[in-house]
């Protein structure tokens, strides 16, 4: 079959690679629709995926064509999602409740196969099935939901709370739909890309800036979000918390970024700092959630590119043009 191999650091080409076989508890998805992520980039970059090369995707939706032989809650022609993520069950984290801090912590996509492929093979507890109305190219953005639906777990923000997001991208924007949910007074959004910014105001977003100085607050917001993994953007928008406020790292940083921060202002405004690690408990609330139409796909998916172009696809992506980009094999 057909897939997008990353083949070393750097390299990413479309090449014929053995068709997947389900183990005894799996199935083989025709995939419909494969999400591009910044986690694609980084195995790009020789970080994440543990040996190249590599079938990258991990948002991805489709068909079931083939079942294991112990498989009894889907059948061939029924229409999933699917959750990347490959736990342990083992590990102290697994077992407190933290799966997504596995000790072992796997995931389709990074660690095996993934879905920028004709096929792909996944365990059966990790398919959602869709509803007849999901269009089945549209269903890859469940996962990134179910990585926003955990942000905001992680969040636990009170009602009337004032969020300023920086990035515009399509987590940030995913954000911003689910913080419009979540009975947030305002919700404000900082980029530099102005198209972005425009399918921010799109959404009805409160204020949209290139700047944060530009939305005058200077009292800070209670709730600060990085989506944007920018040092740059991340420090500025620590500063920008507000007494007994918090700032989430959402967005995927390079190892090697660093920001200054300042810890008596932590201790003495009861700032909390916390971060939101992927998908925990919230892949089938993110597919209830997107069946009920909290996002559009027209809006979010601005590109849908045939995977033979993959490496294009990739250099787009990195490149900032567009929102959410899936390729289509």
């Amino acid at each position: 079959m057909k897939a997008a191999v990353i083949e070393s650091v750097g390299r990413a080409v479309v090449a014929e690679v053995p068709d997947p076989t389900p183990g005894p508890r799996e199935v083989v998805v025709e995939v419909a629709a494969c999400g591009l992520c910044g986690t694609d980039l980084h195995i790009l970059q020789g970080e994440f995926a543990p040996k190249l090369p590599l079938v990258p995707g991990h948002e991805f939706a489709g068909e079931v064509v083939g079942v294991g032989t112990q498989v009894t809650e889907l059948a061939i022609g029924d229409r999933v999602a699917v959750d990347p993520s490959l736990y342990c069950y083992e590990c102290r984290y697994c077992r407190t409740g933290h799966n997504n801090l596995c000790e072992r912590w796997a995931a389709i996509g990074v660690t095996t196969a993934g879905g920028a492929a004709r096929y792909a093979a996944a365990p059966v507890a990790n398919c959602v099935k869709l509803p007849e109305h999901v269009r089945t190219q549209d269903a890859a953005l469940v996962e990134p939901l179910s990585c926003a639906v955990r942000g905001y777990d992680v969040l636990n923000s009170r009602l009337g709370a004032h969020i300023l997001i920086y990035g515009s991208g399509t987590m940030g924007l995913m954000m911003l739909e689910l913080a419009k949910r979540t009975g947030a007074a305002s919700v404000d959004v900082v980029d530099l890309n102005p198209d972005r910014l425009q399918t921010a105001r799109r959404l009805g977003v409160s204020r949209a800036a290139s700047g944060a100085d530009e939305l005058d607050r200077p009292q800070g917001w209670d709730v600060v979000v990085d989506a944007t993994g920018n040092a740059g953007a991340i420090q500025d928008g620590l500063g920008r918390v507000a007494k007994a406020g918090t700032f989430l790292q959402f967005g995927v940083a390079d190892y090697a970024t660093r920001v200054t921060i300042d810890p008596y202002r932590i201790y003495n405004q009861e700032i909390t700092i916390t971060g939101s690690m992927a998908v925990l408990h919230s892949f089938e609330r993110a597919a209830e959630l997107f069946a009920n139409g909290v996002l559009d796909p027209e809006v979010f998916i601005s590109d849908r590119i045939p995977l033979e172009r993959y490496p294009e696809a990739l250099e787009q992506f990195a490149a900032g043009v567009g929102r959410k980009i899936v390729v289509v094999p």
